[in-house]
Formats: C-alpha cells, sequence, structure tokens
C-alpha cells in the first residue's frame, strides 16, 4: 500500500520530469558540434546552466573550443543595462574575450565582428512576445550567419509563458522595426527555436537566404507547462520582467508603453502596476469590471515612480504621485493578455480623453497595425476590434504549425 502511496505523491514529478535546456544537451550530447571550433556566442546573463555556472564561463574553462567573439544583446552580455539603454564595445571581465554591442548604433553582426568565427551559438532566455528585442537579435544574428557562410546553432529554451496561446495582429510592413522584425502576432506562442527555423525557412531573411541552422531542442518542455513548472531557476531576462506573472501580461501591458500613463516602470512590479495623475482609479475599475476579462481582477493603487538602479533610470512621471490600478492574476492559463492590454488603453481613452495621449507611431510600432490603433481611438466596439486580426492569425498558426519541435 505504502508502495502506491508513494507513486501518487511522485506521480506530479513525474508527468513534470525537469527541463533540460539546449546548451546543457549541447554540453552533455552534442559537444562534437563545436569541439575545436572557432566560435561566436550571442547571449546574456540568463545563459546560465543549472549548476549556476554562465555557459560562456564553462565554455571557456574548457579550453576544448575557440570563443573568439561574444555578442550581447539590449541589457548587455551580463544583463545590467537600463532598458533602451545604448550599449557600446567591451571586453567581458571575467573571460578577457571581445564584447561587441548588438544594441548600440550596429545590431546586425558585420563581417569584421564575425572574422575567422566557424559558429555561432545563441543561447538567450526569451519572454514570449513580439517586442522583446532578443528576436529580433536573434533574427539580425541569423541574416549575419547566413551571409557570411557561418553555422548557426540555437539551444532552445522553454518558452516561459507558454506555448499555446496565440494573439495580436501580424506585424505589418510598414511596421517593421527593431521592435517588430518578422510578420508574426504579438504572442506568438513559440520558443526561440521554433522561431529561427520560420525565420530561416519561411524566406524572411534579408534576401531570401538562408542559413546553416541547427536546433538544440530543449527536453521535457510541454507546450503547456509555464516557466516555474520546469525547473529551471527563474533569472530576471531584462531588468523590469522581475517576475513570471509580469510575462504574462506582458504581451499586453507592454502597449501602455506608447502612451502617457506609466507601466510601472520606476516601481517594483512593471506591468503589474499602472497609472498617470489624471487617472480615477475607482472608475477605471468599475468600467474594466463591466468587461468581464477572464483571469484578472483589478485594485485601486497610487504610486510615485522613482529612478531604480539599473532598473530604471528615467520613468514617466519619475517623482510624481501616479494613480491607478494593480492587475492581479486569478487564472494564469484563462488570462488572455492581448485582449487585456487593448481593453485598458481603450478605456482609458474613452474615460479620460482629455489627458490621454496615445503616441501613434510607437503605439503602431508595438501593435504593429495602425489599422486596429485607430478602431481603437474611435471607441469601435471591442469585439469588433478583436475580430479585425482573426483571419490573418488563422492563417499565421498554419505556416506556425510547420515549425512546432514541442507537444
Amino acid at each position: 500500500m505504502k508502495k502506491y502511496v508513494f507513486l501518487f505523491l511522485l506521480l506530479p514529478y513525474l508527468l513534470h520530469a525537469k527541463v533540460q535546456i539546449g546548451i546543457e544537451r549541447l554540453i552533455a550530447d552534442k559537444f562534437h558540434l563545436i569541439e575545436g571550433k572557432n566560435i561566436g556566442i550571442i547571449t546574456n546573463h540568463t545563459g546560465i546552466l543549472s549548476n549556476g555556472e554562465h555557459f560562456v564561463d564553462y565554455l571557456f574553462s574548457t579550453k576544448r573550443v575557440k570563443i573568439k567573439a561574444l555578442f550581447g544583446p539590449e541589457h548587455g552580455i551580463r544583463g545590467d543595462a537600463p532598458d533602451g539603454r545604448k550599449i557600446t564595445d567591451a571586453i567581458d571581465e571575467k573571460t578577457g574575450i571581445i564584447v561587441y554591442s548588438l544594441y548600440g548604433e550596429i545590431r546586425k553582426p558585420t563581417k569584421e565582428m564575425l572574422k575567422d568565427i566557424e559558429i555561432l551559438i545563441f543561447d538567450i532566455q526569451d519572454i514570449g512576445a513580439r517586442f522583446y528585442t532578443y528576436i529580433s537579435t536573434l533574427n539580425n544574428c541569423l541574416e549575419a550567419a547566413a551571409e557570411n557562410n557561418i553555422k548557426f546553432i540555437v539551444c532552445d529554451r522553454p518558452n516561459p509563458i507558454g506555448g499555446m496561446k496565440v494573439d495580436g495582429p501580424i506585424l505589418k510592413p510598414n511596421q517593421k522595426s527593431f521592435v517588430g522584425i518578422q510578420p508574426i502576432p504579438i504572442q506568438h506562442g513559440m520558443t526561440v527555436g521554433e522561431l529561427a527555423m520560420m525565420f530561416n525557412s519561411e524566406g524572411w531573411l534579408e534576401n531570401g537566404i538562408k542559413a546553416d541552422l541547427i536546433i538544440i531542442e530543449a527536453l521535457n518542455w510541454k507546450r503547456a507547462q509555464l516557466f516555474d513548472q520546469t525547473g529551471i531557476k527563474w533569472i530576471n531576462p531584462s531588468p523590469n520582467m522581475v517576475s513570471l506573472d509580469a510575462a504574462i501580461i506582458y504581451p499586453g501591458l507592454c502597449l501602455i508603453e506608447g502612451t502617457n500613463v506609466s507601466e510601472g516602470r520606476g516601481t517594483m512590479k512593471p506591468f503589474l502596476t499602472i497609472g498617470a495623475p489624471f487617472i480615477d482609479p475607482e472608475a477605471l475599475i468599475e468600467e474594466l469590471d463591466s468587461y468581464k476579462l477572464r483571469g484578472v481582477q483589478f485594485k485601486s493603487t497610487s504610486f510615485t515612480p522613482k529612478q531604480i538602479p539599473n532598473m530604471s533610470t528615467n520613468p514617466k512621471f519619475k517623482d510624481s504621485l501616479c494613480k491607478g490600478i494593480e492587475i492581479q492574476i486569478t487564472d494564469r492559463v484563462g488570462v488572455d493578455a492581448v485582449k487585456l492590454g487593448i481593453t485598458i488603453v481603450y478605456t482609458i481613452n474613452k474615460l479620460f480623453k482629455n489627458d490621454f495621449i496615445l503616441n501613434k507611431r510607437r503605439f503602431n510600432l508595438l501593435l504593429g497595425d495602425e489599422s486596429v490603433t485607430e478602431n481603437i481611438l474611435t471607441n469601435e466596439n471591442l469585439n469588433d476590434i478583436f475580430n479585425l486580426w482573426q483571419g490573418e492569425l488563422e492563417f499565421f498558426t498554419q505556416t506556425r504549425d510547420k515549425y512546432l519541435l514541442y507537444n
């Protein structure tokens, strides 16, 4: 009897075995792919092995490969640069290796940067939203590898907000930018490995070129799993992405960045806290509650954005009192992040039109479709707004299905 009780208690752990990330599989099972090679590594502070060691430091210590250069995305190679700050080239203090910034004047590796490199390795923890710039860096590096005949290895990691939900407008060509690099929806429900395959095989790279691409899959990850079900330690992927709850609603709440409402930068709860001096929290909550949004509830709050070192240097309404809402997630699977974000912007515009400002250029780059923006501003029916992208989303999911690596 005790044996069966033990097995019953063990069942959840057997069903959700710890995920082994791609870089650990490369080291343990596929090291022959890079043994003795001249390599370049695109990574940041999230490139950590399960023992807490950064994989660059591990590879450097083995002396079994020659690391010719490191390439750092937004926030830098060690992840301590605040959002949006341009980063210059430097020498990595731990290894003495040159670090080329891909978030400064140059955002795609040049031929000179890639000199003598035979293989590029990408290992960065993404968040699952189109405007998170790590996938733009992935795209640009993949393109550079194709142009310079360099093999490209993506060491895959789980999508922390799950791989099931896909939502939002498809990026239109006239809105292409570093916060929207390819025609995918806001919440794509894919891993970086799956995205790399799509970018490479759909002919989306410059001039339709294709890289010699290898994906090292993450072992044991299931699409329905959120990050805290993987057994992997959470590391803030960027300075203001401080929790899984923030990540879950980020695909919608990041849209607040395109307005004169604070998205919570300058507080310890970015994206879960929003507000502005002109907002009446009770009126906003009453209106939001009338939409019966799934998976969330709201409570009124007030806050004063402050400069926070290595996190937020000049937040909106710095040192000024903001009134607004704190978002609490009650059903992580049920919440529809994109619809939540659009509903909040729509409602603030409706209630506080005299004070609310939407920066159309910035908002359109994030949303990806200016026609949807116009419908938000003219207070069209919300369900009609959500229906605007359903046809193109269905077409995208058919394309997406070809590149899914996990069940």
